[in-house]
């Protein structure tokens, strides 16, 4: 990737982060049930809509698809609300990895090596999906097992006289909220989020005015990302990308071609 072009491409994008679409934002909901040490917290509708506009007074709440009323697996509204709610932020947060990691990762690499073999990380003469490519299956499956962790965690849910946990996001859990690493018998250093414990004393209008610019500047994160592998991918097909970013012959949802295929004929 050319770096002029990189640096443009990322000013441009943060700049717009305010005006992203969506229709869902970090708010405490109108039904609200205190059970042990957690607040339960049920956002409706009405919630979602409020905050829609707060995050983007231009296009305001915006739910073609109808999905905050479709009754996901035939739970109420409000199991709904925090399935979506949950989801996008977690996507809104993997994409602006995925973004910075891709800007990154085009620029520069760690210097020493990869594997105990000596076998040194992938060049910056490679784009992002072919330094993945270039990977060992072995370093792409810790990669992924260790995601896999993570989110195995995520989706806990403290039993029945525990203390320890998170009440889960669909039944009145905070969406995006990640629990700490204290109930793991084995000691962990730091916890995922804020490991320094850095916003111990930020107060929660600071902290849900953080999650708004959160939600946008993730949103804004998909476009981007989504505009960098389709630009690599179908050549033209983002015309502003066109010189930016070098084509892919590759397979971008298939994270193993490289290693292997089946062949489904």
């Amino acid at each position: 990737m050319k770096k002029a072009g990189l640096h443009a491409v990322a000013a441009i994008l943060c700049s717009l982060a305010g005006s992203v679409f969506g229709f869902t934002g970090h708010y405490k909901g109108s039904g609200l049930v205190h059970h042990a040490k957690a607040t339960i917290i049920f956002e409706t509708k009405v919630d979602l809509e409020t905050l829609g506009k707060e995050l983007n007074p231009v296009l305001g709440y915006y739910d073609p698809l109808g999905l905050a009323d479709s009754a996901f697996w035939g739970q109420s509204d409000e199991f709904t609300i925090g399935f979506l709610r949950h989801a996008e932020i977690k996507h809104c947060r993997v994409a602006m990895a995925a973004f910075v990691g891709y800007c990154v990762q085009s620029n520069f690499v760690f210097p020493w090596a990869i594997s105990m073999d000596g076998t040194p990380y992938p060049s910056v003469s490679l784009s992002p999906p072919e330094q993945w490519d270039a990977l060992s299956f072995y370093a792409k499956l810790q990669i992924i097992l260790f995601v896999g962790f993570l989110e195995f965690y995520s989706e806990l849910s403290p039993a029945e006289g525990v203390d320890s946990g998170l009440p889960h996001y669909t039944k009145g859990g905070v969406p995006g909220k990640y629990p700490t690493f204290d109930a793991i018998p084995h000691p962990v250093p730091f916890n995922l989020y804020d490991p320094f414990n850095l916003t111990k004393k930020t107060s929660e209008k600071i902290k849900a005015r953080r999650l708004k610019a959160e939600i946008n500047n993730g949103r804004l994160a998909m476009l981007g990302i989504i505009g960098f592998l389709s630009e690599q991918t179908i050549p033209g097909s983002v015309p502003f990308l066109q010189g930016v970013v070098k084509p892919y012959s590759g397979e971008v949802m298939a994270p193993f071609s490289a290693d292997f295929t089946i062949d489904w004929s």
